[in-house]
């Protein structure tokens, strides 16, 4: 079956479907195929509990007109987006980089679905499967698509913009995240930039942090980008006012107090707040966004409980944003500081390192105690007395039960394989 052909089929679906545990009345499912399961095996299932159509490509499981044999599922969910894309004609903005593209991605829909019907990628859906997932949510009534792209090798970002065809993109940063696909800092840089060359072929739009020099001179030569600076009169002048520890922020003569903590999350809410002039949003509109939007999931969350203030950043980790959430934790006045850091995954052969250069950070800073979780972590080298080291999470498990943490500001920071909100339960 033509791409087109199935497209009219799709249009007369409600919605996709790849799960069918998520199957409704009318869904249009798609049999994927993984590691440790196949979804052909689901076809008959997936028609039983209400989809009009199934599209499989295991000749075997055709029972019905309501299933459509494809030579390969996933290439054909691929396409069916992109033409999809296509099809509706509205502009797509795409974002990656190595820290804060969740985060950033929010914000950008908190602000600009202030003025338009916007769909975004719900959680963390930024992958090959995802991306067109996303693209696929998107209705005739949408107005602007957010579309976040994650990577962890060259190449996956230049394929999921041919599907998703961005007319403006931005990266937040290039950061040691997923070195051991990437290779190294160069390849995570040479990856995350293929956003932006696909955009400069293209002759679309480009969003940038034009303090970010390694940004600037990549695209030294395109015309067609819109950045933000607080030092840059050629761009939109941000002014940095604090961190403390509430990111606080000035556009022009509006002072906006966001519920983001971390001079990190600055550049993500600069970002939100360029996109959202560019497309015309007021700037009181932004202001009021930006300073209702709260944090969820894990993500610089503060939370009270009995007599400490948490931080929990447990959604996930690497060296540079582990690095930035303590030197942001550092500088807060609060009387005791504590931190439980976990491993940082997918480093490759830089993991050893990457670690040791954490732990060393993190007993030089004033932090008051360091708890390090994991077997990376468990082998750092180590001579401090603040700093306290745990094979496992059940093994610091055992530590706390037996210790009694009260009027403590506490910082909760690990890749996400770690799951260190269990923390929560124990202090």
């Amino acid at each position: 079956m033509k791409t087109e052909q199935l497209h009219k089929l799709f249009l007369d679906c409600n919605a996709i479907s790849t799960d069918t545990r998520k199957v409704s009345q009318n869904n249009m499912f798609f049999a994927l195929k993984g590691d440790n399961f196949n979804g052909n095996t689901f076809a008959e299932k997936a028609i039983g509990l209400g989809a009009k159509y199934v599209i499989i490509d295991e000749a075997d499981y055709k029972t019905s007109d309501k299933t459509i044999l494809v030579s390969n599922v996933l290439k054909t969910l691929q396409a069916l987006a992109s033409f999809h894309r296509t099809y509706l004609s509205i502009p797509i903005i795409a974002l990656t980089g190595s820290n804060g593209k969740t985060t950033t991605k929010e914000l950008i829909n908190t602000v600009l679905s202030k003025k338009y019907k916007t769909t975004a990628t719900i959680g963390n859906l930024n992958n090959h499967i995802g991306v067109p997932l996303t693209l696929l949510s998107m209705t005739d009534e949408t107005e602007i698509g957010i579309v976040e792209m994650g990577a962890n090798h060259t190449k996956e970002i230049e394929f999921l913009c041919n599907i998703a065809k961005p007319d403006y993109g931005y990266i937040t940063n290039f950061g040691k995240a997923h070195l051991e696909g990437f290779g190294s800092i160069q390849g995570v840089i040479d990856g995350k930039s293929e956003l932006y060359n696909y955009l400069t072929k293209n002759n679309r739009h480009i969003f940038l942090n034009a303090d970010d020099t390694i940004q600037t001179e990549k695209l030294s030569k395109y015309i067609r980008k819109y950045g933000f600076s607080e030092t840059d009169t050629n761009y939109l002048k941000i002014e940095f006012i604090e961190a403390n520890p509430f990111v606080t922020f000035k556009i022009d003569d509006a002072i906006i107090n966001s519920q983001l903590i971390g001079q990190y999350n600055f550049t993500n809410l600069c970002a939100a707040s360029l996109i959202g002039k560019h497309f015309n949003v007021e700037l009181n509109v932004i202001k009021k966004a930006l300073e209702d939007y709260t944090p969820t999931n894990n993500r610089s969350q503060i939370i009270e409980k009995a007599t400490n203030r948490i931080i929990l950043d447990a959604y996930n980790a690497n060296p540079t944003s582990m690095k930035a959430a303590l030197d942001n934790f550092s500088k807060l006045k609060d009387e005791t500081k504590i931190v439980f850091l976990g491993d940082m995954f997918e480093l490759g052969n830089e993991a050893k390192q990457e670690h040791q250069a954490i732990t060393d950070l993190a007993c030089n800073l004033d932090i008051d105690s360091v708890y390090l979780i994991g077997e990376n972590f468990f082998q750092s080298k180590n001579d401090s007395a603040k700093a306290t080291q745990f094979n496992s999470f059940e093994a610091l498990k055992d530590k706390l039960n037996s210790i009694n943490i009260t009027n403590t500001t506490i910082l909760i920071k690990g890749s996400r394989g770690m799951a260190l909100e269990r923390i929560l339960e124990l202090v």
